[in-house]
């Protein structure tokens, strides 16, 4: 184990996408990701809160990385910014969200970063996905109630 398998630590980040080629933009960021060692099925969900808008594809992504949660906000900025994303309503539509959800030994609570999220738990669409990927995370999904999110399979083709 060399030096920087030492300070890796598990990160967890929440993607979701409803305008324009949804798949195509989650494909898009999770390939631009750093450090990516899983990646959750695609889920489609129903939007929660924010004005009538269409569906969600959501996906939560495994990082294991030395990067500080700041430092995953601004790769989730960008990354935002690269598909189009712009802010004009809270919870509207968006081509790209990427949330820091979670990271190992971390806490923040800054304006513009909380981690854990600080509604995460309260998420089907965020659990439901979070829990393949990490055992710990499947009571909390198990208590959601995931009616509105649809498993559609694999991101990945060949993942099929």
């Amino acid at each position: 184990m060399n030096d920087s398998d030492r300070s890796a630590r598990r990160a967890f980040l929440g993607l979701g996408s409803n305008l324009g080629d949804r798949r195509r933009l989650l494909i898009e960021a999770v390939q631009a990701l750093p450090d990516v060692v899983g990646v959750s099925s695609v889920y489609e969900t129903d939007p929660v809160g924010g004005p009538p808008q269409g569906p969600y594809l959501n996906i939560v992504v495994e990082v294991r990385s030395d990067r500080t949660a700041r430092d995953l906000l601004e790769r989730s900025l960008e990354l935002e910014a690269a598909a189009g994303r712009t802010r004009r309503v809270r919870w509207g539509p968006r081509s790209l969200d990427v949330d820091v959800l979670w990271v190992d030994g971390e806490e923040v609570d800054e304006p513009d970063l909380r981690v854990p999220h600080p509604r995460m738990l309260e998420r089907a669409f965020v659990m439901v996905p979070l829990a393949e990927l990490a055992e710990r995370w499947k009571p909390a999904a198990e208590t959601l109630d995931a009616s509105g999110v649809r498993c559609l399979g694999p991101l990945f083709e060949q993942d099929a």
